[in-house]
């Protein structure tokens, strides 16, 4: 049976890698902080890791991408995309009124983790503008500090399966500001992995660092995927913690790396004088929404 590591039980992570495996048999190792869910797979007490790498409000998740790139050396073996539905969680008792109405400006603080808080500022503007905000490791994290600290009028932001997993209320549901907020994650391991349900596209993933000495080598990587056709669905620069100025730029094409037109590519740019590094070829699965599913 495969180990996986991800964030506590009850976070996104679960629920979203719950989703992904159904009823495959899987052994999940929960992880209080993603530095270690990164560490249990190198360190060879799991096969595989599960790491949320973008999302639809708050784009990429930087600190999770460098662990990526700059710390690890593990391959991406697939990718899923997974709706992050957020809410409010506590014991609901705590913020009722005299006349048995709920009363929000009750809640003295708010307690998730940073993607999680920002995807809900408009809701914690309307209805709780008072909470004080703190930032901790995930959204299961904030629901067990929220339920060991009741009758302060704390609240957490986080998922269904957590305030079911703690034994808390659902103050209120689906609180994110916008509708079609979704996080892509991706399963890091030594091996590839393949599941019994249909995967609908092939990504390989890239970094690249560009020459100093050579004007025009953005476009000239650019150039090398444009003219043969190679969609490219993501590019972004990140620094390379070297030195002020310095980027490395993450590319996603949508394409297998043993096509010859991308294997072409590659080559084109490495003869520039750019360094290439392959982060994983993998299949890509995409959102199939289940009536058995926590939401």
């Amino acid at each position: 049976m495969k180990r996986i590591a991800l964030l506590p039980e009850g976070s996104v992570s679960h629920e979203a890698v719950v989703h992904l495996f159904g009823n495959e048999p899987v052994e999940f190792v929960h992880h209080k902080l993603i530095s270690d869910v990164f560490l249990s797979t190198v360190q060879g007490n799991s096969d595989y890791s599960v790491i949320p790498i973008e999302n639809t409000i708050e784009g990429s998740v930087s600190l999770h991408m460098d662990w990526l790139v700059n710390e690890v050396d593990i391959p991406m073996q697939l990718e899923w995309v997974y709706p992050s539905i957020q809410n409010l969680i506590g014991n609901k008792e705590e913020f009722m009124n005299e006349n048995d109405n709920l009363d929000l400006s009750k809640i003295t603080k708010i307690l998730s983790h940073p993607v999680a808080t920002a995807q809900c500022q408009q809701f914690i503007r309307n209805h709780a503008p008072q909470a004080i905000l703190e930032n901790v490791g995930s959204t299961s994290e904030a629901v067990e500090i929220v339920k060991t600290h009741t009758g302060q009028g704390w609240a957490a932001i986080g998922t269904l399966l957590g305030a079911k997993t703690h034994g808390l209320d659902v103050i209120a549901t689906r609180i994110t500001d916008h509708d079609n907020n979704f996080t892509r994650f991706v399963l890091i391991g030594a091996d590839s992995i393949e599941l019994q349900r249909p995967s609908t596209q092939t990504k390989t993933s890239i970094t690249v660092t560009l020459p100093e000495d050579y004007p025009g080598a953005l476009h000239q990587v650019l150039s090398a995927f444009a003219w043969r056709k190679l969609n490219l669905s993501r590019i972004e620069s990140r620094p390379t913690k070297k030195r002020l100025g310095s980027y490395y730029f993450y590319i996603d094409i949508l394409e297998e790396m043993n096509k010859l037109l991308l294997q072409a590519s590659i080559a084109e740019i490495e003869a520039v004088g750019c360094q290439v590094r392959i982060l994983g070829c993998y299949p890509i699965y995409s959102y199939e929404k289940q009536n058995s599913e926590v939401q």
